[in-house]
């Protein structure tokens, strides 16, 4: 046999099975000739070579002797009571953990007992029994948060033989022998017994970790280090654990006096769960202590109201006036549950750092306000300068059944990377009541764990024993140590349970009898912290009296105020960035000009057509910068696209930020835009509005991941914190917007009235019938028709660059603050009729209604066309072609608020009596009818008769078949032209 040169480097000891052969050399070099071995080798053979004449650096620990694995073969049933398997373990409805199957017979040893097997000697055995060790420490650190002590209900987890040291076919006689341990913290050779009770005490006592499948070394060994050198606990000052128990009892005092003050109303209780206000509590101290000044939260409505009372800062007794319903709508308006009420206020660090705290607003729909909270501390960043990431943070807290279940977390986890999207990093807090209203876990997810999802990040994810409220704060130091390091989410699954149903009126019992039963014989959280407190002297139980009396008293005079006839809930006034902006209705929006000074237009657009020197444009690119610079000079009139790159590049000149995402944005899903240009050699960006001038407003024009929930909530969330700018969300094509529905329903269209939450969020919806299909077709104008009401929204089609141009500048100018949607053009994009001038664009405003000129009436044809978007430009060629003049044309390009004065102005020469007939490409059900023919009111009709002329009614926006379409269309445009 070959030996190794004696100048090879010194061991990494990582050994396995591949390394072997190697080492078999290296000892045998060593036995032959000590001095000829590496000098690090040689020092490990020396230390591993009998075992008896080596005294360990540090003392044995006393452990007994290690148990026995569990290789019961009845565990292959799931349900067997816990009274037949002779086991302090539950065995509940369901509630075998998914992906984890039992052993269905005792395990072999994977191993040979003595020795490796090859029978070469005493040097293979040595490094056969270290390489098991190795596996083992391996193993525990993949595997060893399944057998972790996490669950307080203390339900039947099954044990994975790798876990036992019999499985690599160790003995008792093996758990005195010394190994090398140079792979863990600490000492760098232990016994076996002190190996297995040093990896159980850090992996597998109240936190369970799972962190093996980061594949970044540098992140798992920072892990490693961090867990192993304190067995993964914390050591907590007297002070610190009488702050836990004051969280405690504020939490339990709290949700039991809303029981007995308002019993049966529905609070959605946090009992069970009550560790998550320490959890904050300690997360928000360590928070501000490292520096972090804003914290954005967004949770679901369970704890909401306690989160409320003892983390935000909410008084109880505004919480209290809420239950007793007693304002009148009239001065509160429509409002919502109180249980989805968002709130702000100031936390205060022991060390005197000052966090602002928000609590977004949100409704029952689960983990959709992710997003929005993300977006929130995005915007906040960005008005900082904290380019960084490193001043905010977001927390998020989540239901076990939510995280799993809710499609949109995997969408808002997969953006917490990306650079449009990265906030430094997202708190993830799970509440895990191993329940879903009544669905059992193995009913509710196919993983092991409800945070598997989050494992598609590089993340580690925290496991840890609510009831145990040191162990959460060991979560806690860990996972915000590991955020402020890595700039990355963590995720902590804090086990607990519901103490009630799903709301205060739901019997549990039904679904889950042997789970509630369990629950009814457990102390609370608090009652098991106090005990342990007391039993450390860390508190006396008349101080823990103190406490309790004390924080009753303060409820009860919250309670008292709240009854009070003269008390008035809080009624705020916008401040901050939203000082200089309001909503309210139609009638307060100032008509502003939009119009930009020409020259500043031309100077504005040649800048747009200038790329650095040595940048190499695509050829294609270099026409169309070409023809933008004839728009310049007023050879050619501007196109759709161009109008919009100079509504954002005057914008932005005004120091206006501008913040455009979506799918394809940067070139537009048309090849229309090209805000970002490519080096067709190196591959470098280039975006010419971002260069415009040294004090410009920041331009970000963003290309999303192939969402539209997370992506459409990230920036709703970011317009509630950036009121002063221009921010754009673009679907591909209009209807994918259906994919963010519950965005648009719960949040855009209707935060105003039920939260008074102001958003100026612009949407670009590309709509128009061109033979597509039924899927890139039509932007569901409809459904945005519908929500529309109490003036929440804007819905505008406009049909030319320059009235595009003046509706994004009037979004902005204006100080009133509405969600704007746009249904943008497809053809129109490349259409030579859909051009506008230079002079356009510098005078004037958007104009609600455009009508042409009622000289085209005549004898002959005496009605009138409304309509809106593309169909105008194929009626209009469809006159010319004709040689006819009329009928006349009257546009209307804001569907709602309906400017009704404006139409009526246009319609005022109009005889009495004269049709009116609306002309729109979408089905009769679908399109803008329904909802003009409900504000045509019995008087109108009276003075103008309304009818329409549509595609008839039809379950799919558009047909399949191209040539099926062109007929539709031209069938269309004729009955509208020479009358049914």
């Amino acid at each position: 046999m070959a030996t190794p040169a004696a100048d090879v480097d010194g061991p990494q000891l990582q050994l396995n099975s591949q390394s072997l052969d190697y080492v078999e050399q290296l000892y045998a070099l060593y036995q032959d000739n000590p001095d000829a071995a590496p000098a690090d080798w040689r020092a490990l053979f020396g230390e591993l070579a009998n075992g008896t004449d080596h005294k360990p650096s540090t003392p044995r620990l006393t452990a007994q002797a290690l148990p026995a694995p569990v290789v019961d073969a009845r565990l292959a049933d799931p349900t067997l009571a816990a009274s037949q398997l002779g086991e302090p373990k539950l065995v509940l409805e369901s509630h075998r953990v998914p992906g984890l199957a039992p052993p269905t017979a005792p395990f072999s040893p994977a191993y040979p007992v003595n020795g490796n097997g090859s029978g070469n000697g005493k040097h293979e055995e040595l490094a056969a029994r270290q390489e098991r060790v190795d596996q083992l420490i391996r193993n525990y650190r993949v595997r060893g948060h399944i057998i972790s002590d996490i669950d307080p209900l203390d339900q039947f987890r099954p044990r994975p033989p790798e876990l036992d040291p019999a499985y690599y076919g160790f003995t008792e006689a093996d758990y005195d022998r010394v190994f090398s341990t140079r792979t863990m913290q600490g000492p760098k050779q232990r016994t076996l017994r002190e190996i297995v009770s040093w990896l159980q005490n850090t992996y597998c006592r109240a936190i369970g970790v799972q962190f093996m499948h980061i594949d970044d070394l540098v992140i798992r060994e920072w892990l490693q280090s961090r867990m192993e050198e304190t067995e993964n606990r914390t050591e907590l000052s007297r002070d610190e654990q009488l702050r836990i128990l004051k969280k405690l009892n504020e939490a339990a005092s709290f949700e039991q006096f809303l029981q007995t003050k308002f019993t049966g109303a529905k609070s959605f209780s946090l009992e069970g769960g009550e560790s998550l206000i320490p959890l904050l509590d300690m997360a928000l101290e360590k928070a501000g202590n490292d520096g972090i000044n804003e914290v954005v939260i967004a949770m679901a409505h369970r704890g909401r109201l306690n989160v409320l009372a003892n983390v935000i800062g909410k008084r109880p007794r505004e919480i209290f006036r809420e239950f007793m319903d007693l304002e009148s709508p009239q001065r509160t308006g429509p409002g919502d549950v109180k249980y989805h009420l968002g709130y702000s206020g100031d936390w205060v660090t022991g060390k005197g750092n000052k966090v602002h705290l928000s609590l977004c607003f949100n409704p029952s729909h689960l983990e959709y306000v992710d997003g929005v909270a993300m977006g929130r501390m995005r915007a906040k960043q960005d008005r900082y300068g904290d380019a960084q990431r490193q001043k905010g943070m977001v927390v998020l807290v989540h239901g076990d059944a939510a995280f799993a279940g809710e499609g949109v977390v995997q969408e808002i986890l997969n953006m917490s990377e990306l650079p449009g999207y990265r906030v430094g990093g997202t708190l993830h807090v799970i509440v895990n009541n191993q329940i879903g209203f009544t669905t059992t876990p193995i009913e509710a997810r196919s993983s092991a764990y409800a945070t598997d999802v989050a494992k598609l990040l590089q993340i580690p994810i925290f496991h840890v024993n609510g009831e145990d409220p040191e162990a959460v704060a060991q979560a806690v130091r860990l996972a915000l140590d590991f955020r402020k390091e890595f700039q990355r989410d963590a995720v902590i699954d804090m086990y607990c349970y519901r103490q009630r149903g799903h709301n205060e009126g739901d019997e549990p019992s039904f679904t889950q009898p042997l789970m509630y039963q369990a629950i009814g014989a457990q102390n609370s959280v608090r009652e098991g912290y106090l005990k342990r407190l007391l039993a450390l002297g860390g508190i006396t139980a008349d101080e823990a009296e103190q406490i309790a009396k004390d924080r009753h008293a303060k409820l009860e005079a919250d309670f008292a105020s709240a009854k009070a006839r003269d008390f008035q809930l809080a009624n705020p006034t916008p401040t901050g960035p939203w000082a200089n902006y309001y909503g309210g209705p139609f009638e307060k929006a100032p008509n502003v000009v939009t119009g930009v000074e020409q020259e500043r237009l031309v100077e504005l657009l040649e800048k747009l057509t200038v790329v650095p020197e040595g940048f190499h444009i695509h050829p294609k690119l270099v026409r169309a910068m070409e023809r933008k610079r004839q728009m310049a000079s007023g050879e050619e009139p501007l196109d759709w696209a161009t109008a919009e790159s100079l509504a954002f590049a005057s914008l932005a000149a005004q120091g206006v930020r501008i913040r455009l995402s979506g799918q394809d944005c940067e070139r537009g899903t048309f090849s229309q835009r090209h805000a970002v240009l490519h080096d067709v050699k190196d591959g470098n960006k280039f975006m010419p509005l971002a260069h415009l001038s040294p004090e410009q407003g920041p331009v970000e024009i963003v290309n999303s991941p192939l969402s539209e929930a997370g992506v459409l909530g990230f920036d709703y969330g970011y317009s509630l914190d950036c009121p002063e700018g221009l921010v754009a969300w673009e679907a591909q094509f209009g209807d994918f917007a259906n994919a963010g529905q519950v965005i648009i329903d719960q949040f855009i269209a209707s935060a105003e009235v039920k939260w008074r939450r102001l958003s100026g969020l612009t949407l670009l919806l590309p709509h128009g019938f061109e033979g597509q299909g039924p899927e890139h077709s039509s932007a569901r104008l409809e459904r945005f028709l519908t929500l529309a009401a109490d003036d929440n929204i804007q819905v505008v089609c406009p049909t030319t660059p320059a009235q595009y141009f003046h509706c994004l500048r009037r979004q902005v100018v204006r100080p009133w603050r509405k969600p704007l949607v746009i249904m943008t053009p497809k053809s129109l994009l490349r259409h030579k009729e859909c051009v506008s001038t230079m002079a356009e664009l510098s005078r004037g405003r958007f104009h609600g209604v455009l009508p042409e000129s009622t000289s085209r009436l005549s004898d002959r044809d005496t009605r009138v066309i409304l309509c809106s978007g593309k169909v105008y430009f194929d009626l209009r060629a469809r006159r010319q072609a004709l040689g006819i003049d009329g009928p006349p044309i009257i546009r209307i390009e804001q569907l709602y608020p309906l400017p009704m004065n404006q139409l009526l102005a246009a319609l005022a020469p109009l005889p009495k009596g004269t049709p009116l007939v609306w002309v729109q490409e979408e089905p009769e059900n679908m399109g803008a009818w329904r909802f003009l023919r409900s504000m045509w009111d019995d008087s109108l009709c009276l003075q103008y008769p309304l009818k329409c002329i549509s595609r008839p009614a039809s379950a799919s926006p558009a047909t399949g078949s191209k040539t099926a379409h062109e007929r539709e269309q031209a069938e269309l445009v004729d009955r509208a032209l020479l009358r049914e």
